[in-house]
C-alpha cells in the first residue's frame, strides 16, 4: 500500500535556471512523509517535539529522470519499509501530472528511533510501528 501527496511546485523550489533545486526535492518528500503521519492520526507537534524520542534521517538520496518546473503538479508516491525495531526506509516517486505514470524523480531515506538526549538506539514507537503497518500489502 502506497500514500499519494499532491502539491504544486513553487518558485521557491527552482533554481536560478529554473528547475527544481534538487535538494528542494528531497523537502518536498518530507511534507509527504509529514502528511502521511497527519492522515494517520498522529499529532505532528506531539511528535517532532517529543523529548523522549526522535526520529532523524541517517540516509537520504535522490534520482532524477526529467525536470521539473514552477507550477507543475506533483504527485508524490511514498512507500516505507520496516528495518527492524528501531529503523524504517521510505521510498518515493515522484510523478508530475501532465507525464502520466511516468516518473521524473525518486528518493528514499532511511530512518533511526533514538533517545534524543544520549542519541542512543531504541525501538520505535508503537504508534509509529502501527504506522509502517499500515502499509504492509494484506
Amino acid at each position: 500500500m502506497s500514500f499519494y501527496y499532491t502539491r504544486i511546485l513553487h518558485f521557491q523550489d527552482t533554481d536560478a535556471a529554473g528547475v527544481v533545486y534538487f535538494a528542494n526535492v528531497l523537502a518536498i518528500c518530507h511534507e509527504a512523509y509529514e502528511a502521511s503521519l497527519a492522515a494517520f492520526g498522529i499529532n505532528l507537534k506531539v511528535f517532532f517535539s517529543n523529548p523522549e524520542i526522535a526520529i532523524p534521517i541517517i540516509h537520504a538520496d535522490v534520482d532524477f529522470r526529467s525536470p521539473m518546473f514552477c507550477g507543475d503538479e506533483l504527485t508524490i508516491e511514498l512507500m516505507p519499509k520496516s528495518w527492524g525495531d528501531d529503523e524504517f526506509e521510505i521510498y518515493y516517486q515522484v510523478f508530475l501530472k501532465e507525464v502520466g505514470e511516468k516518473w521524473v524523480a525518486r528518493a528514499n531515506t532511511k530512518h533511526l528511533c533514538i533517545y534524543p538526549k544520549s542519541r542512543s538506539r531504541q525501538n520505535l514507537s508503537d504508534e509509529m510501528r502501527r504506522w509502517l503497518l499500515s502499509f504492509e500489502s494484506s
